[in-house]
């Protein structure tokens, strides 16, 4: 039975947050022929905050906790996030009620006079808003120099098209979506900059106690996504993974197997610990704690303490 008043989603009013809203909303109205879907948007502290890169300012979750409180106080229904953005624990009081089919979870090269990482000269100025991107340039590619690269996906192509940078990495997944496909030189494979977890794909917050949602977002669950966004984020989970841990993990289904490949860097990118394990897709938890215990054991621990001294 439909809710006799409009289900509300709360969100970021950056473009790609707009238009992810609105792809669960027109899906939502599609899979449920009569149900009012309205918007509440909202600007988010780490939308506010410009100047400084995510990890000296308290991570990812700055984007997420003011939709949070939309849903505690009532005012919203559900909040609508990329995946990558969402803490790798959730706030009591709070579930992911629905993991939906993931876009292209790569990154992107974006230049406009160059078509490969591998073309940019010794000097080259590349942006990029995240450690993990950052450690993994800096291990391939110590001769490029990395600077931070802050704002919607918007601003970050506006700031490359007034020659701030020869070149910008961002998710594939964003520029696809927000239609800027065409902006893209080449897209890295996970070979050459393994993805976040849950890079790609989108997640549908709720209160934990509205199970009333459940059955309205079930069919915008896609199963083998969550599976591997579940491995994923186990690896960030057990490693504190967090924009201030140059981390990535990233899963690819093949029948039932989980292929999972992790990696965990220091920030210049001079020690890179890469692993990875084969697991049952009905148990990616256990996969995920299996390969970060893997990167503990090639000296991770390490890396960490370091970056929390």
């Amino acid at each position: 039975m439909l809710p006799d008043r409009p289900l509300v989603i709360a969100t970021r009013e950056s473009a790609l947050a707009l238009w992810q809203a609105h792809h669960i909303r027109d899906r939502l109205m599609a899979l449920h022929p009569g149900l009012r879907v309205e918007l509440l948007g909202m600007t988010t502290q780490g939308d506010r905050i410009l100047d400084v890169t995510l990890n000296k300012i308290g991570g990812k979750g700055l984007f997420v906790k003011e939709l949070e409180q939309a849903l505690q106080d009532g005012r919203a229904d559900l909040a609508v996030h990329s995946l990558k953005d969402v803490p790798m624990v959730l706030p009591d009081g709070f579930a992911l009620a629905a993991i939906g089919a993931r876009e292209d979870p790569r990154d992107a090269f974006v230049s406009n006079q160059y078509r490969q990482l591998s073309e940019l000269p010794p000097g080259s100025v590349v942006g990029t808003s995240s450690l993990r991107r950052e450690s993994q340039l800096r291990a391939r590619y110590p001769h490029l120099d990395i600077r931070p690269l802050r704002g919607n996906v918007n601003t970050r192509l506006r700031k490359l098209d007034e020659d701030q940078y020869a070149a910008i990495i961002l998710a594939a997944a964003g520029l696809k979506r927000l239609g800027f496909a065409d902006r893209i030189a080449a897209l890295l494979e996970p070979e050459q900059s393994l993805p976040a977890a849950g890079q790609g794909a989108l997640g549908i917050e709720i209160r934990a106690d509205r199970k009333d949602l459940l059955p309205l977002l079930a069919p915008l669950h896609h199963a083998e996504t969550a599976a591997c966004v579940r491995a994923e984020r186990e690896v960030s989970r057990q490693l504190g993974g967090s924009c201030q841990v140059p981390l990535g993990a990233y899963a690819v289904m093949r029948e039932d197997t989980l292929f999972l490949r992790g990696f965990v860097a220091t920030a210049d990118g001079k020690t890179l610990l890469h692993a990875e394990a084969t697991g049952s897709a009905e148990a990616p938890e256990a996969l995920g704690l299996q390969l970060a215990d893997a990167l503990r054991g090639q000296g991770a621990d390490a890396i960490l303490s370091a970056l929390a001294a």
